[in-house]
């Protein structure tokens, strides 16, 4: 029997999330942006940063956008050897089986019942930092300024905040993006519009081997036309699945790195 610091809950039904669509996120960062300064003036900030402006910057950052060139592949049929660019935002994922969770010895990093949201409990934090190693995505991030752990809590602040309007109460990331690739739901509903946006796209988890079922969802990039960097179907109208991406492409979550 595997021994845990920290229990998990009993899993419920209803799981808030995000589907992230790498065909049409342009990596503005606006998502990132816009996270940082929601959450520096909330109940989870500060999000420090040490020499923002100079030549090496470090920060907290609860979402990261990562770009990634990727190059023709020579071995497909001629006329569709396009190389892509790829823009891959990254953020805490809120697995169903979250180790960050299990290896914490004080409980500060536990899983909701009620909606699966992921969080910190900064007053139990003693920035062990062991939450961080367990996390294969990369997703924690140690704020030195109070000396804890501090990661992506899907604007839990704002999205239960009944003093906005309901169209607003939603993760400042979805609100913020310009293109329209982030989206946010019940992804525990079958019927929500996030699932079906998931079925329908052949939507897909980071590392599904690791076992920590992820609820945040990627949507594949469409292969592009040639000659433009627009994005298009199959000839036959379907959609791409991801196990038709490039290698580069489909394991990409194994590069994720700072």
């Amino acid at each position: 029997m595997v021994q845990t610091m920290t229990d998990l809950p009993a899993r419920t039904s209803r799981r808030l999330g995000l589907v992230i669509d790498l065909d049409t996120c342009v990596g503005c960062q606006a998502c990132a942006v816009a996270c940082k300064q929601w959450n520096e003036a909330g109940a989870f900030g500060p999000l420090p940063d040490d020499d923002a402006y100079g030549r090496e910057p470090l920060g907290v950052w609860f979402n990261r956008v990562h770009s990634y060139e990727i190059e023709p592949d020579p071995g497909a049929p001629e006329g569709t050897r396009h190389g892509m660019t790829v823009h891959f935002p990254r953020s805490c994922l809120h697995c169903e089986d979250a180790a960050c969770v299990t290896v914490c010895p004080t409980g500060a990093s536990y899983k909701r019942a009620e909606d699966g949201i992921v969080l910190v409990d900064a007053d139990k934090c003693i920035g062990c930092k062991l939450c961080s190693w367990a996390c294969p995505y990369g997703a924690r991030e140690y704020g030195e300024t109070r000396g804890v752990m501090q990661k992506c809590t899907l604007c839990v602040d704002r999205i239960y905040d009944e003093g906005l309007a309901p169209d607003e109460r939603q993760p400042a990331c979805v609100l913020a993006c310009p293109s329209r690739a982030r989206h946010f739901g019940d992804l525990g509903d079958p019927h929500s519009t996030v699932s079906r946006l998931v079925a329908e796209r052949d939507g897909y988890d980071l590392m599904p081997e690791l076992g920590y079922r992820p609820t945040n969802k990627y949507l594949p990039p469409r292969p592009r036309r040639a000659g433009g960097g627009c994005a298009s179907a199959t000839s036959d109208g379907e959609t791409l699945r991801a196990d038709d991406l490039p290698p580069l492409l489909r394991w990409m979550d194994r590069l994720l790195s700072r």
